[in-house]
């Protein structure tokens, strides 16, 4: 009870007001941030994947260095006008990013970091060589649709094109087709479009009648292996990029498709707990309640809530996750939200609390949402800033760090904390689709866009 209490005093905490000069002040001080961690990488772990910020030592995730943080943070730099940094970025890129490498790579994360964040500093920049990269690796990722389904297999060998790992799960299934539609529209060849909206389709044809979907599949029979429906990591952007293949490419069955699974996602897994809003656990096929779980990464669905238009249920959720953020001052990877207990403590430095509030201020012109990014943002420095960086939290009651700042942290904590601060001239919302690692692609496809 004693938790329950205390969860309840810090949720009443009054949100001070941000004015406008000291959002601006904010927008200016995420930026300064931005420039001491990349300066970091820059010092420490130049021409590698990314920074571990404790040790100050270069971190790699395969054999070959993919540049995975230059590439996550080009747009970030741009967008934030941090040109000399923008521009070592794009050069370190152009000249050194090499994908014939005989090692087998995750395609969903290759795709959502790597993919999509060629294709979106191409679009900003123009630099037809970012293009190129991205056509490069979008061939060698193609072979991971070959299943019998269509449903893609989670590895693949960049140079010999073999695929391995049958059992995958819908964020690795379903997130493929923003990324891959976009190069089928930059390049005007339509079969990378094909494959990722093929796998798209039959991730939804396996869902469940009220339009739930499980925790594992079986790419090569379709089957599930795990039923546990929820909206976390694992499952989490596949709901996503229903609702945004329809908002990027006027995609009707995407939005057939989004319109019934978001009704089954509302009607299973909302919960009204301990006065508030949450989204849980249950049983894909019978819509029965297993876990009362929410936790970091579940924390993007008042962004989804409110571009789907529901802005009533996204308001009441982001409430809860303030709420969250609050019990101990940094949201933890997951809680128990019945018991208002902690249980997996970490904190990876995740954008997504924060994402939502940047679409809540957007959407509602509400001040609420930017002192809310406010007190995020102070905690956010404050237990996580390092000598070289930014660095995870072991565990979020003791602030204990961790030697890990992934790459991220500057594709999307940084850029949406600057978003939410900055003026809304620093991005055209309405012009731009954000893939799940915050790149913002543009349609028209014809032309790279200014920002």
């Amino acid at each position: 009870m004693a938790a329950k209490a205390s969860a309840k005093a810090a949720a009443a905490t009054p949100l001070r007001p941000v004015s406008e000069a000291e959002a601006a002040a904010l927008a200016q001080q995420v930026k300064d941030e931005v420039r001491h961690a990349w300066h970091g990488y820059k010092q420490y772990a130049w021409g590698h994947d990314a920074l571990s910020p404790l040790s100050k030592k270069p971190r790699d995730w395969y054999e070959h260095s993919l540049l995975m943080t230059p590439v996550d943070a080009l747009d970030t730099l741009m967008i934030m006008g941090l040109k000399t940094e923008a521009d070592e970025a794009r050069e370190l890129i152009a000249q050194q990013l090499n994908f014939d490498q005989d090692m087998y790579v995750q395609n969903f994360e290759i795709t959502i970091r790597l993919l999509g964040g060629l294709i979106s500093a191409y679009q900003i920049s123009g630099d037809a060589r970012l293009l190129d990269k991205a056509e490069d690796l979008g061939k060698r990722l193609l072979p991971v649709f070959e299943s019998p389904t269509g449903l893609p297999y989670t590895h693949v060998n960049l140079r010999t094109g073999k695929v391995r790992g049958k059992l995958s799960n819908p964020a690795e299934t379903g997130t493929l087709v923003l990324e891959f539609g976009m190069l089928s529209r930059l390049t005007g060849k339509p079969v990378y479009f094909e494959k990722s909206k093929r796998a798209l389709v039959a991730t939804y044809k396996a869902a469940s009648p009220m339009g739930l979907v499980g925790s594992t599949i079986d790419v090569e029979t379709g089957r599930w292996a795990d039923t546990g429906a929820h909206i976390g990591g694992g499952i989490d952007s596949y709901y996503e990029y229903l609702n945004k293949c329809w908002r990027l490419f006027g995609d009707m069955e995407c939005k057939a498709m989004w319109e019934h699974s978001i009704e089954g996602v509302n009607k299973a897994l909302a919960d009204q707990r301990n006065g508030g809003l949450w989204y849980g656990h249950a049983d894909m096929n019978t819509g029965i309640r297993t876990k009362t779980q929410y936790g970091a990464l579940d924390a993007f669905m008042p962004a989804l809530l409110a571009l789907g238009g529901d802005m009533k249920r996204a308001r009441a959720l982001q409430e809860s996750g303030l709420r969250m953020w609050r019990l101990h001052g940094v949201e933890p990877e997951s809680l128990d939200y019945a018991s208002m207990t902690v249980q997996s403590p970490g904190y990876a430095l995740r954008p997504e609390i924060v994402e939502s509030a940047y679409y809540l201020h957007h959407y509602t012109g509400n001040p609420r949402y930017r002192a809310m990014g406010r007190e995020f943002w102070q905690a956010f420095v404050r237990y996580c800033r390092t000598e070289a960086g930014y660095a995870a939290l072991k565990d979020v009651r003791s602030k204990e760090q961790e030697d890990s700042m992934e790459s991220f942290v500057f594709a999307e904590t940084f850029k949406y904390f600057y978003l939410l601060f900055a003026p809304k001239s620093a991005l055209n919302f309405d012009g731009v689709t954000f893939n799940t690692e915050a790149h913002p692609l543009h349609l028209p496809a014809a032309a790279p866009a200014a920002h």
